[in-house]
C-alpha cells in the first residue's frame, strides 16, 4: 500500500471526525445552519490547511482533493441532525478527539517526510496539523483552545504521536504496521490522561524577590551571626558596666561637695 494513499486516508478520517466535533461545539453554542457549517469545516479543514500552507508543495490538498470539502460538510451535518444527551456526548467527544488528534499527527508527519523534510519538522508539522483545526474552532467561538491546557494531556500527546510515527519510519517499520501502532498508542495515552488528570506543570509559585535576593545578597554563616550577635552583647554588657561606674562616681562627688 502506497504511503500517499494511507496518508490521504487518515488525513480523511480526520477531516470527518473534527468537522463532526465543531458541529457539536456549534450545537453547545445554540448557533444557526451557517454556524455549524462553518465551525464544522474550520476545525475540520483548519489543521490541514496550516500544515500544507507551511510545507508549500502547490495548493493545500483540502482545495484540490475532491473529498475534503464534503466530508467536512457531512461531518457538520451529521452534528446538526443528531442530538445526543450531555452525559452520551461528552463520552463520544473525548474518544472521537483522542482519535482524530493520533490520527492527525501521524498524517501530518507522514506527509512531512514524504515532502523531504527532517525529523523536527515532522514532529512540529504532524502536532500542528493534529491540533491547528481545533485550537482555531475554539477561537472563532471565544473559548481557550484545549491545546494550552486545563484538560490533560493534548498537544503532547500529538507530538509523542509523530515522534513514535518518525522512529517507525526511520527504522524502516512498514506503514501499514507503524500507523495503527501510533494511532493506538495515542489514543490510549489521551483518553488515559483524561481519565486520571494528567497534565503538564502551569507556573511555578516561587517568589522572584526572594530567588533573586537570595543569589544577589547570599545569607551569613551561622559562625558569623552567633559571633556577631555575641560581640553586640558584650558590648552591652560594657557598656552597662562603664555607666554604672560613672554614675557611682558622680554620686560620691556629690556628697563629698554637699558634705
Amino acid at each position: 500500500m502506497r504511503v500517499e494513499t494511507v496518508t490521504t486516508a487518515l488525513d480523511l478520517v480526520g477531516v470527518f471526525i473534527n468537522s463532526l466535533l465543531g458541529g457539536s461545539v456549534a450545537r453547545r453554542r445554540e448557533l444557526d445552519l451557517f454556524g455549524y457549517v462553518v465551525i464544522g469545516v474550520v476545525s475540520g479543514l483548519g489543521g490541514g490547511l496550516i500544515r500544507d500552507v507551511l510545507l508549500q508543495h502547490g495548493p493545500p490538498l483540502a482545495l484540490t482533493n475532491p473529498l475534503y470539502i464534503p466530508i467536512a460538510l457531512a461531518g457538520a451535518g451529521v452534528a446538526f441532525l443528531l442530538k445526543f444527551t450531555e452525559r452520551e456526548w461528552n463520552r463520544l467527544f473525548y474518544v472521537l478527539d483522542a482519535i482524530a488528534l493520533s490520527v492527525w499527527a501521524v498524517a501530518g508527519a507522514q506527509r512531512t517526510l514524504a515532502a523531504g523534510l527532517g525529523w523536527l519538522p515532522a514532529i512540529l508539522l504532524g502536532t500542528i496539523t493534529a491540533v491547528g483545526g481545533g485550537a482555531t474552532r475554539d477561537l472563532l467561538v471565544q473559548r481557550v483552545p484545549a491545546v494550552f491546557g486545563g484538560n490533560g494531556l493534548y498537544a503532547s500527546v500529538a507530538a509523542l504521536v509523530a515522534g513514535l510515527q518518525v522512529i517507525c519510519s526511520a527504522l524502516g517499520v512498514p506503514v501499514v504496521v507503524a500507523t495503527p501502532v501510533a494511532v493506538v498508542a495515542g489514543t490510549a495515552l489521551r483518553l488515559v490522561a483524561y481519565r486520571r488528570g494528567w497534565e503538564l506543570p502551569g507556573g511555578m509559585e516561587w517568589e522572584a524577590r526572594d530567588v533573586l535576593g537570595k543569589a544577589v545578597h547570599p545569607p551569613r554563616p551561622r559562625r558569623d551571626r552567633r559571633r556577631g550577635r555575641g560581640g553586640e552583647r558584650r558590648g552591652d554588657r560594657q557598656g552597662e558596666r562603664h555607666g554604672e561606674r560613672r554614675g557611682d562616681r558622680r554620686g560620691d562627688r556629690r556628697r563629698d561637695e554637699g558634705d
